[in-house]
C-alpha cells in the first residue's frame, strides 16, 4: 500500500524535467540554434562554433541540441545552407522580381553594398564565411557556388542589355568584384565618394568597348 500512494510524488517530478525539456525543445527552433551559431562565427570565429559554447549561451542543455541537429557538422551544413539561401537564391528572386527593366536591376544590383544595416551585416557574415572557407572544404564548396550564381544572375542582366554572352560574364565578374570590395570596405570612403563610385560604375560596365 505504501508503494502505490508513494508513486505519485515519486513520478511527479519525472513529468516535470521531461515537460520543462520538451517545452525548451518547442522554443528553441532549428532556426535559433542556426542564427546564434552565424553570430558566433562572425564574433569569434569558426573554432568557437560548438555545441556546448552555444547550448551555454543559448541557456539550455546540449540534449535540445540533438533534437533538431545530428552533430555539429549537420549544424554548420544548415548555417551555410541557410546563407545561401538569404544572401543568394531570395536575393537574387527580389532583385529578378523587382524590375522588368535589365538597367534598373543593374542598378539595384550596384546599389547593395549601401543598404544600411543589413547591408553591413550581410558583409560581416560574408567575410566570416569567406575566413571559414580558407580551411574548410565544405565552406568553400558554399562559397565558389554563391560566386558562381551571383556572377550568373549579373551576367544575364549584362545580355539583357545587349551584350554578347562572353562578354557580359566577363562584365559580371568585374562588377561583381567591385560589389565585393565595397562591400567588405564600407569605411574607407565618405558617402558622397560612395555615391560617386556607383555612378561612374555604372557607366563603366554598361559603356561599349569597341575592339581595334
Amino acid at each position: 500500500m505504501s508503494s502505490t500512494s508513494d508513486s505519485p510524488k515519486a513520478t511527479a517530478p519525472a513529468r516535470k524535467t521531461r515537460a520543462g525539456g520538451e517545452a525548451a525543445r518547442v522554443s528553441l527552433t532549428p532556426e535559433t540554434w542556426i542564427e546564434a551559431a552565424t553570430g558566433v562565427l562572425v564574433d569569434q570565429g569558426i573554432d568557437h562554433v560548438r555545441v556546448d559554447l552555444l547550448a551555454q549561451h543559448l541557456g539550455v542543455t546540449r540534449g535540445s541540441f540533438y533534437w533538431h541537429f545530428k552533430d555539429r557538422e549537420d549544424l554548420l551544413r544548415r548555417v551555410l545552407q541557410a546563407w545561401r539561401e538569404t544572401a543568394t537564391e531570395n536575393l537574387t528572386a527580389r532583385l529578378e522580381s523587382a524590375h522588368e527593366d535589365p538597367m534598373a536591376q543593374l542598378r539595384d544590383v550596384l546599389s547593395l553594398p549601401f543598404r544600411g544595416r543589413s547591408a553591413a551585416r550581410a558583409a560581416r557574415i560574408e567575410l566570416a564565411i569567406r575566413a571559414w572557407a580558407r580551411r574548410d572544404q565544405m565552406a568553400r564548396f558554399a562559397v565558389d557556388e554563391a560566386d558562381a550564381s551571383r556572377i550568373g544572375y549579373i551576367a544575364q542582366v549584362f545580355s539583357a542589355l545587349g551584350f554578347p554572352v562572353m562578354e557580359a560574364r566577363s562584365r559580371a565578374f568585374m562588377l561583381y568584384g567591385y560589389i565585393v570590395s565595397e562591400s567588405l570596405m564600407p569605411t574607407l570612403s565618405s558617402k558622397a565618394q560612395q555615391d560617386e563610385r556607383r555612378r561612374f560604375a555604372e557607366r563603366l560596365f554598361t559603356q561599349r568597348v569597341t575592339v581595334p
